[in-house]
Order: C-alpha cells, then structure tokens, then sequence
C-alpha cells in the first residue's frame, strides 16, 4: 500500500518520530494511575501543547494520545463506552498540530497492548482481542491518523489480532514490540522470529520494529538482528527509551541525556532502523538533538556489539547470543505490559 508514509521515507530517506507521553504528561500535571487518554477531553489543550512542542522539535510523525486506548485498559478507568470518544479526540488533536506545522508531519494511530493474555496462556480470545483493537482502530481513523500505529506488543497472537483488527481500513499499519526479557518479549517473542513472522502478515506491515525495553543499546541490537532477515524489504523501526530508568526523589527518571540520544539515532540508522524516535523518558530537548543527528546522518556500516555497548550501555546476554549465533535461552515471563512513555 502506497501511502503519505512512504512517499515522505522516499523524500527523506529516514524520519523522526515523536518522544514520550506519559513521563512528558507527568511534568505536566498527570497524576500516577490516572489515565493519559482522558486528557483528550479534559486538557485537550495539554495534550495539543507537548504534540507542539515534538512538532517544533523536528518529529515527523506524532503518536496520538491513545496508548491505552482500548476498552479493556479503559475499563479500569471506568470509561470502556468511551473508546470512540476518546480516540477520536486523540487522532483529531495530532491532527491540528500536525497541520500548523507548515511541513508534512504524519500522526500516527497510537494502540498499546491491551493489558490481557491472550489464549492460550491467558484467558483473552483472538476474536474478543481482535474486536477491542478494531473499536479503536475505526475511532482512530475517523479522527483523521495517517497511519495505524500497534506498539509495546509482545505475542504473537496479540499482533495478529491488531492487524486483523487495521485490515480494510485503508490505512498502512506499523507494528513494535517491546523486547525487554533478555532479548526477547516477555511472552518469548525474539528479534529474529518477530521478522521472520513479518512477511506473512496480513494486512502486510509497512514498517516494523521495537520500542520501549530495557534502554538505547537493546533496541539498536535487536534492530540490527531483523535487518539480517527482512533486508531491504521492510521499514524498520526504532523506538527506544531514553536511558535506563533510576527511582529519584519519589519519582522515575530516565539518565539518557541528549547526546546519548543523539549518538543513538546515528547507530540505529547504521543498524538498519528509517524511522527513529524515543520512547519513555524522551523530551523534546532529546527530540531536538535526535533531529540534529538525523540531519547529519552518512552512511556506516551496522555497529557491533562492542561499539553498541560503548557508546549506549549494556546489551543483555540474551540477544548477544542470538548476534553471534549461539542458543538463546531466554525465559519468557507473563504479566501486564506498562504504559507508554
């Protein structure tokens, strides 16, 4: 599927996608446990305010503000009837920022994981699971997304049940998964098996990748292991957090600086990532200095785990294995996955 995406990848070679939401909203006023997505109807002037400030930053593509979006996180909110409602503002707010930008700025449909385990570990169905993300899927592009954007996944048959779900809305579909279990998602989802699942899907991803996990360097490993089996044939992204998270003064901080994050745009492109942004912790003044190394991007070659490490910190011993060939032995765990940003 031809679609605005593509033709800006074709203009630009490589784009920037936005920051963090929720650690960017906390500094803002969003209190711990209430839900990001509920501000697209109560501070919808907040949630327009940090679109803004990405836009000025450099990003090229806005996540909407809809992690959480589906009606079995928003349950827990007591506001499940409200997925259209809350999507929609969600896509329409991207939306009016990215047309104040005076350039091409695409929003991206944001759907999170929806907090369930699907059969057969978990208790939630692919057709209960496929119906939750078409609800949101349909809200999303009614508000006016570019693209459809499932992230932080990590089973397969949640995947499939998301992509089942975007299928005929005539939007292209991009797919992260979050690998934060020693190279691995925590249902046991490697870099390698997640690409080689890829070419199958239906409807056919127009990019895929990683976000979030456990820091830079894991996310610039994991990218350059889908780019030995894809190639040229799939987009891949990158999205990853802005350091490591420290617990700092009652509250989570994250110790990338605007430089780390910078040295990192350099390596994920190097390793095969077009679309690069950040994950939790990222600020616009990150964002910016990614925009700075993005410009000044040349061609290298894919860095090894050494260089990795030397310039990002620590890549697990679990995808270490899987680069240099030897047998992964990554335990996979269940749970809830968090929220983004």
């Amino acid at each position: 599927m031809q679609s605005r995406l593509h033709d800006l990848l074709a203009e630009r070679g490589s784009l920037l996608a936005d920051g963090a939401t929720g650690t960017n909203y906390f500094s803002m006023g969003l209190n711990a446990g209430d839900a990001p997505e509920m501000w697209n109807v109560e501070h919808p002037e907040r949630v327009a305010r940090l679109h803004r400030q990405f836009v000025d930053a450099g990003a090229d593509i806005l996540l909407t503000n809809s992690f959480g979006g589906t009606r079995y996180r928003l349950q827990l909110h007591h506001a499940e009837g409200r997925v259209a409602e809350l999507n929609e503002a969600a896509a329409r707010i991207a939306k009016t920022e990215a047309a104040r930008a005076g350039r091409p700025v695409l929003v991206a449909g944001s759907m999170g994981p929806t907090g369930e385990i699907f059969e057969p570990v978990g208790s939630l169905s692919p057709t209960d699971g496929e119906a939750a993300f078409r609800e949101q899927a349909e809200a999303l592009a009614a508000g006016g997304a570019d693209v459809l954007w499932l992230e932080t996944l990590s089973s397969r048959e949640e995947v499939e049940a998301g992509l089942k779900a975007a299928d005929g809305l005539g939007l292209p579909v991009v797919c992260t998964v979050s690998f934060d279990t020693n190279g691995a998602t925590m249902m046991g989802v490697t870099p390698r098996s997640f690409a080689e699942f890829v070419p199958g899907t239906v409807p056919s991803l127009c990019a895929c990748g990683t976000n979030c996990g456990v820091g830079a360097a894991e996310v610039v490993a994991c990218i350059s292991e889908m780019k030995k089996i894809v190639g040229d044939e799939v987009i891949l992204v990158a999205k990853a957090n802005c350091g490591i998270p420290q617990w700092v003064d009652d509250a989570i901080h994250y110790d990338g600086t605007p430089a780390l994050m910078a040295d990192y745009v350099h390596l994920a492109h190097a390793a095969g990532a077009r679309i690069i942004g950040g994950c939790c912790g990222t600020s616009p003044d990150h964002l910016q200095a990614m925009r700075a190394a993005m410009d000044s991007i040349e061609p290298a070659a894919t860095p090894d785990v050494e260089t990795i490490e030397n310039s990002l910190g620590h890549i697990s011993d679990g995808i270490k294995r899987q680069i240099t060939g030897a047998p992964n032995t990554a335990s996979p765990r269940a749970g809830r996955r968090r929220r983004r940003g």
